[in-house]
């Protein structure tokens, strides 16, 4: 039978309807499998979106606590350091004010120094026998090796504290230094703490998980804050034992001076007392001796006058023999007259000559007063020079009770005073 329409098929394999029905089955599985898989991812997505989110968030909240305790604890470190500065300036201030003190009390040993050396000077220009190593002079050498080791020992006092001073300026250098650093660090971490991201001042930077060259460990910091704190309180330490050390060494000085000043005083003034009083004796004795003077003086005239006198009996006795020698005859006989009149000339000779002899003596005896009296008036002369010399040097040394060693003032200052120029001269 011949068909009325005529059919094309393609020229292609036609399945059958088992195999369309198992490829509708599994074209159906295959959606499922995508949508299940496209479900898992968004799940998987929105999970990972939100815990990526929240460890963000907590990441930021943490990191914000971490620089918040950063900062907490170099706020603690520079306060704490802050007030090691404060307190090391105020230690210097006061070892700079003990040392000026010092310096002051150094500087005012020159005019006891040079009144001591100006006693000890006009004391040696004593004359003869007062040339003498006294007590006065042997307290007034000491008394000086007293100023010239205070003197001493002050200077090394204040070369310990400026050496001190200098320590602690270099560890005053430090300490600013770390807090410095500190101040700026906190400012920074301040800034990053303020930082979210919606700032517009954030940006990708490179590298930014690289290791600065400078960067240290977070016990190195810890240790080099400890190890500042540590330095500024060792050298804090003996500070204040040394601002005691130097008050005590000027009132020891300021003792010890005045103790020796008033025993060397003490000295002069029994020094004095006993010139004094062998001046009195030697005044006595050349009272005394000027009266045995005149009274040998006074002697030898009457030994003169009765050699005098016994010249002429002397004479006479003699021309009695010698005119009895012209008896004549029998008549020159050595009678009882001559007998006497010879016995008279042995006697009156003898006489002369123990006279004579006398008189020799007391002019020897005067002689020798008179030497004498020239000893006494040198020597005494002498004492009143030393005397004299003595109450000029107790004189002198009076300026040194004059002195005021409380306001420690300088022979400069003593001369601005004396001249009046206290307004002409700018306060320092």
């Amino acid at each position: 039978m011949q068909a009325s329409v005529v059919t094309f098929e393609k020229p292609l394999q036609h399945i059958g309807l088992a195999d369309w029905n198992a490829k509708q089955w599994a074209s159906q599985q295959t959606n499922d499998t995508r949508r299940n898989d496209a479900f898992m991812l968004r799940h998987q997505a929105r999970q990972l979106r939100n815990e990526t989110r929240i460890k963000t968030d907590w990441d930021t909240y943490h990191n914000n606590a971490r620089l918040a305790d950063r900062i907490t604890e170099m706020i603690r470190w520079k306060d704490t350091l802050q007030a090691c500065l404060n307190l090391i300036n105020r230690e210097v201030n006061a070892l700079r004010e003990e040392k000026f003190s010092t310096e002051k009390e150094f500087e005012a040993l020159g005019i006891p120094i040079s009144i001591v050396s100006e006693c000890i000077s006009m004391r040696d220009c004593r004359q003869g026998a007062e040339l003498t190593y006294d007590d006065g002079d042997t307290e007034l050498k000491r008394e000086l090796c007293v100023l010239e080791n205070v003197k001493k020992l002050l200077i090394e006092r204040c070369q310990s504290a400026w050496e001190k001073i200098n320590r602690l300026d270099e560890v005053k250098f430090k300490v600013q230094l770390d807090i410095n650093d500190k101040h700026e660090s906190i400012e920074l971490d301040k800034d990053q703490l303020t930082l979210d991201k919606n700032c517009a001042n954030i940006s990708y930077k490179t590298d930014p998980l690289r290791i600065p060259s400078a960067s240290i460990p977070y016990e190195t910091w810890l240790e080099h804050s400890k190890y500042t704190k540590l330095l500024a309180d060792k050298e804090l330490e003996d500070t204040c034992k040394l601002r005691e050390a130097l008050f005590v060494i000027r009132e020891k000085a300021r003792n010890d001076i005045r103790a020796q000043r008033d025993y060397v005083d003490f000295i002069l003034r029994k020094r004095i007392y006993e010139i004094q009083r062998a001046r009195n004796e030697l005044e006595w004795q050349q009272l005394k001796m000027r009266e045995e003077m005149e009274k040998v003086g006074k002697e030898i005239q009457s030994l003169e006058e009765a050699l005098n006198n016994k010249d002429d009996a002397r004479k006479l006795a003699e021309t009695r023999l010698e005119n009895r020698t012209y008896r004549p005859g029998f008549e020159l006989a050595r009678d009882e007259a001559e007998i006497g009149l010879k016995d008279e000339v042995t006697q009156l000779t003898q006489t002369q000559q123990d006279i004579a002899n006398k008189l020799n003596c007391a002019k020897a005896t005067y002689n020798a007063l008179e030497d004498q009296q020239v000893l006494i008036d040198e020597d005494l002369e002498n004492k009143c020079q030393a005397l004299m010399t003595d109450i000029r040097c107790l004189d002198l040394r009076s300026r040194l009770k004059s002195f005021d060693e409380s306001t420690g003032s300088t022979e400069t200052d003593r001369n601005i005073q004396l001249t009046k120029m206290e307004k002409e001269i700018p306060p320092t």
